[in-house]
């Protein structure tokens, strides 16, 4: 806020702890010039007709699958997003919640405000070793490459991943083997999601996919609550066809709070928080803001997602 003002920016800014209808984030950006969406707006084919004025739209975030970008393309919409600053918060929090499971974590600290922490058991609330195993990542970008960094350092985790194309820079660093997706359902001790949402990636963990993996394995989703089928992730849980799963994100959004998931020993579900760090939010906030002045400067934005729509305006 003080680097927009400062820039001599006058900002409207929706305060309501609730979200905006499609028609409610229409009329709020008629009259302005730029947009800063920080939530799950839908910035679709319906929205960008209706603000066609705006120059220029900023995310508070690295995913825009909320954003149809040939849309802002064809309207001359510059869209940016806030890349590289989540990186390591996010492969922590899939970190986090893969320590969280193997070791039942939530579960536990769930028995024992229930008044279920009673006599030694040596045999109660095994968890399971991570050292040695083989973690699979679903997308190696700059996150799927971190989390894949730490594992290896710490747990000594073979690495297995499944791209678009193969990464050289993970196979010459961490002697990372490129399979194919069926092998890295089969392979794979912990596997973690680290793609976009798109057509070809929306749902493809369901039944069938749950149903190759191995029955001590566990799930980690820290990407988008789309790319599962939280039905079929829940009967594979119940029928024990996977061990257990950990989630920042779900399907929907937000979960309801009598959702089975929630009450699973061998589950652990975070609120869509990979990246709420103090540090991370802030450098977010930056690099949306200078998105913005970027646009009243009359330049192009530093984040650009569609360059396109640039084309022929700057030497």
């Amino acid at each position: 806020m003080e680097l927009l003002e400062a820039a001599g920016c006058t900002i409207t800014q929706y305060t309501e702890k609730r979200e905006l209808t499609p028609a409610q984030l229409i009329e709020l950006c008629q009259g302005q010039d730029v947009l800063l969406s920080s939530g799950p707006n839908a910035i679709d084919e319906d929205f960008l007709k209706a603000c066609s004025h705006l120059k220029g739209i900023a995310l508070l975030s690295v995913g825009h699958d909320k954003v149809d970008l040939d849309a802002a393309t064809r309207y001359g919409i510059p869209v940016s997003n806030t890349p590289d600053v989540i990186t390591q918060t996010t492969a922590d929090t899939a970190f986090l919640l893969m320590l969280a499971v193997s070791r039942n974590a939530f579960g536990m600290s769930r028995s024992i405000t229930q008044g279920e922490w009673q006599f030694y058991d040596p045999t109660a609330h095994l968890g399971q070793d991570l050292y040695g195993k083989t973690l699979g990542i679903f997308g190696m970008g700059r996150i799927g490459f971190d989390l894949a960094t730490k594992c290896k350092a710490y747990f000594g985790m073979k690495i297995i991943y499944h791209n678009r194309k193969p990464r050289t820079e993970a196979e010459q660093q961490l002697g990372a083997q490129y399979v194919s997706f069926g092998e890295l359902l089969k392979q794979s001790d912990v596997l973690s999601v680290h793609a976009g949402l798109s057509s070809e990636t929306k749902g493809l963990f369901n039944h069938d996919a749950f149903a190759q993996m191995k029955p001590t394995s566990i799930f980690v989703n820290t990407a988008r609550g789309g790319m599962h089928q939280e039905d079929d992730l829940i009967r594979a849980l119940e029928n024990k066809t996977i061990w257990g799963a950990g989630l920042d994100v779900t399907n929907p959004e937000p979960m309801d709070k009598n959702n089975p998931l929630l009450q699973m020993p061998n589950v652990c579900v975070l609120p869509h928080v990979g990246s709420a760090t103090v540090g991370t939010r802030d450098n977010m906030a930056t690099k949306a803001a200078e998105n913005v002045i970027a646009v009243v400067k009359g330049i192009p934005m530093p984040n650009i997602l569609n360059p396109e729509v640039y084309l022929g305006q700057y030497v």
